[in-house]
Parts: C-alpha cells; sequence; structure tokens
C-alpha cells in the first residue's frame, strides 16, 4: 500500500518545486501559522493556488502539508515561494504568544514599589 505523499514520484516532485530540493527561507517549521493575503491568481500553479484556498484562515504548515498530501520539505518551498511573492505571511504561534504574555510595565512597577514599602 502506498502512503500519500511518501512515495510520490520523484519526477513529479521535483516538477512542483521546479528542480528545487531546498525551501529559500528558513521562517518555516511544522507549527508555523501561514495565513493567505490575497486570493488565487490566474496562471499560479495549483499547489499554489491550494495553499492559498487552505489558508483563508491561520493554517499550520504541518495542516498543509497532510492536505496536499505533500511532504513537509516540499510544502516549504512551495510556501517559500508565496512569500517572496507577497502572497502569504506567516508567523510562529510561539512568537505571537510572547507579544501578549509580556507584563504590563505600570504594573512591574507598582509591584516594585510595593516590594521597596516592605
Amino acid at each position: 500500500m502506498s502512503r500519500p505523499g511518501r512515495d510520490d514520484a520523484p519526477d513529479r516532485l521535483y516538477t512542483v518545486t521546479g528542480g528545487r530540493s531546498r525551501a529559500g527561507s528558513d521562517v518555516f517549521d511544522l507549527v508555523t501559522l501561514v495565513v493567505a493575503e490575497f486570493d488565487t491568481a490566474v496562471g499560479l500553479q495549483s499547489e499554489h493556488a491550494a495553499i492559498l484556498r487552505m489558508c483563508q484562515r491561520p493554517t499550520a504548515v504541518v495542516e498543509i502539508a497532510a492536505e496536499l498530501r505533500l511532504p513537509v520539505s516540499i510544502v516549504r518551498i512551495l510556501l517559500s515561494d508565496l512569500l517572496d511573492t507577497g502572497r502569504i505571511s506567516a508567523r510562529h504561534p510561539r512568537t505571537a504568544a510572547a507579544a501578549y504574555s509580556r507584563p504590563d510595565p505600570d504594573l512591574l512597577e507598582q509591584v516594585l514599589v510595593g516590594l521597596r514599602n516592605l
């Protein structure tokens, strides 16, 4: 029994990536969230168009790979293409969470004043 994406003919994967074996960017890991900035356009490769349709809401790289039934390494190359043309934006969930988890500077100052008063 063949596994989708894993046993694809190497020539198909070569064609999908234009012969590239590495992404042009290290931005994408498995949990990077991808959001489409534009709708699909005429002339886009079918995999690129599928990614843009899929990413109307934030979608993790691993989810995109599963949906397309392609290896993550291939999906990273496709995502790099879209990022380079400004069709998607990408952010790591930890980066977004860290922005919201920083304590309020006013609260920190109040705690400091309280500790000094002890």
